[in-house]
Parts: C-alpha cells; structure tokens; sequence
C-alpha cells in the first residue's frame, strides 16, 4: 500500500510523472486508452481514489482542465484542491522546489498547467509524489492521450491512421507527435515556415513512426482520417498578430476537409476561435468530433488518475 503522504520523505525517490507522453510506452499508452474507452462506455461506479487527493496548481486561465480533473477525482471517490498560482507563496518569491516538497506532505498527486515547461519540470524534480503537466508552453500531453481515446474510438484502431496537423507546431503538435508514436499514426504537419514543431521531439517521434513534417497544408491533408488544428494565438504567444498573420492561409475550412478521405473528422483541443483557425462549418458540422474530444478529456485523465493511485504507478 502506497504511504500516506505526511509520511513521505519529501525527495525520497522518483515518483512518475507525466510531463510530455514521451515517458510512457507503446504498453502502457495501449492500457490508458482501453482503460479511458472502458470506464467511458460503462460509466462503473469506481470509488478506488477515496481518501486520495490531488493539488491542481493553475498558473493560467482554464476551462477543460481544470474541470476535467476535479471531476475525474471527484467521480472516483478522491477529492481535488484548485490552487491559484497568484494566491500561492510562489507569487511572493517562494520556490517552486519549495512548493513541491510542502505539497507532496499533504497531497497523493500534483497537477499543474504553467506557462514555461521548465516550471512543471522544477515541480517534478521535487516533488516525491506523481506530477502531471496539464499544460505548459512545450507540451500538452493529457491532451493528447485524449486525442487517441477520440481516434481509437471512432476509428475502431489507432495504428495505421493517418493524421494532419495544420497549423502552429505548438505544445499540442508536440504532444500529438508523441502520441503518433506510441500508437503508430502517421502524421502529417503543415506549419508556416519557423513555426514548426519541436525538433528533438519530432527526431524522437519519427524513430517510431512516419512523421511528416511541411508547408503545405493542402499536401498534409490529402487522404487524411483525421484532421486536427489549434487557435492561432495562445496565452504564451509575445506578439499574437504577427502569428496571426503567418497562420491565415492553414484555416481549416470546407475546402480542405474535402482533400481528406471520405469519412474523415475534424478535432480542434479548444477554446477556438471560428472565423480564425476553423470556419464554423467545420468546427460545427457533420464531420466535427470536437465535443466528443472534449469529454474525453474527462475519462482519460481518469484512466490516468487510476493507473497512478490505486496501482500505485503506471505499468
């Protein structure tokens, strides 16, 4: 049984984290997807988590996440503690190696959505209990492990598909390129030129799978299953109109959906901004699996909380 957390030697060991979705394998990203698929279409009463909690430290505004993790613990029995990262001492100089070590005497489970990855990482360095990154500037990996829930779950399969970027090479593009290769998906991404993904991720990812990497967003979505973007301009951008004018010609719209397959879907992480990156026929229409991305969000990070807690890590 895992030790309560005023127990713990603060430092003492390497619990898991989840910064990136680079730090699981083909296995345990296989398990966390059939988990998330299961636990969404049973909806089991699952109370494993009771007596566990998990500090959510937000740095930045959030809707999806912050929801979607209070009430995965929440529904499997646990309870979560929102943390304002302006209300916290670190907003008054105090370290965020500081931070880690205090939390992980009252918590099971760090969650933090930070602007620079170099934060999330600092918080993991110290913390001895699990932290998960809910989003920072390099890296979006819960959203990614959704993005495979919503594929497998409308594709019936994850290897072979073949998926579209279009777009910034953001922290979502990044986390994308992981999940490809975890699921061997073959990726395509079309980006304005020095806006391109991650280059020691995209070397990493394309080991495992074929990875394609371009300035052409109509070449990107030809024959495409799936077809993904993200808002022009994030909350970690410095100059969002000179981004803004770079991304006009890669708006998702009706044109280009129609170069993917017959059957293909549209999936956007959200918030989006209609008229920008997706015409509100797309993102609104017959082929968008938006929504359902967004409740997956929901049931992954469930899967995840449970492989974490009531297994006492991920295998």
């Amino acid at each position: 049984m895992m030790p309560r957390p005023a127990q713990r030697e603060a430092g003492a060991g390497k619990a898991f984290r989840l910064l990136t979705l680079g730090e699981l394998g083909p296995r345990q990203a296989a398990a966390l997807v059939r988990e998330s698929v299961w636990l969404k279409s049973r909806r089991p009463r699952v109370t494993r988590l009771a007596g566990r909690t998990m500090a959510m430290v937000f740095s930045k505004p959030s809707t999806r996440t912050r929801v979607s993790f209070e009430v995965a613990m929440t529904q499997l029995g646990g309870n979560a503690i929102s943390l304002d990262g302006s209300s916290l001492q670190v907003s008054r100089g105090e370290s965020l190696a500081d931070t880690a070590r205090t939390l992980s005497r009252y918590v099971d489970v760090i969650m933090a959505r930070v602007y620079d990855h170099s934060e999330i990482v600092e918080l993991a360095d110290h913390a001895s209990v699990p932290v998960i990154n809910g989003l920072s500037n390099s890296f979006h990996p819960c959203q990614a492990l959704a993005d495979l829930v919503t594929i497998r779950e409308r594709k019936g399969r994850l290897s072979g598909v073949r998926v579209a970027w279009v777009g910034d090479g953001n922290n979502v593009c990044n986390s994308l390129m992981h999940a490809s290769a975890l699921a061997r998906m073959r990726l395509r991404i079309a980006t304005p030129p020095g806006l391109g993904p991650d280059p020691a991720t995209l070397k990493s990812a394309s080991k495992r799978t074929s990875i394609d990497v371009g300035t052409d967003p109509q070449a990107a979505v030809e024959g495409a299953d799936v077809v993904m973007t993200d808002t022009f301009s994030s909350i970690h951008d410095t100059d969002p109109e000179r981004k803004r004018r770079l991304l006009r010609k890669y708006q998702v719209n009706d044109e280009l959906m129609s170069l993917a397959r017959k059957g293909a879907f549209f999936m956007h992480c959200l918030p989006a901004k209609r008229g920008e990156e997706v015409t509100p026929s797309v993102i609104d229409g017959p082929q968008s699996a938006v929504w359902d991305g967004a409740e997956n969000r929901l049931h992954a990070q469930k899967a995840l909380l449970l492989s974490i807690l009531a297994k006492g890590a991920i295998s």
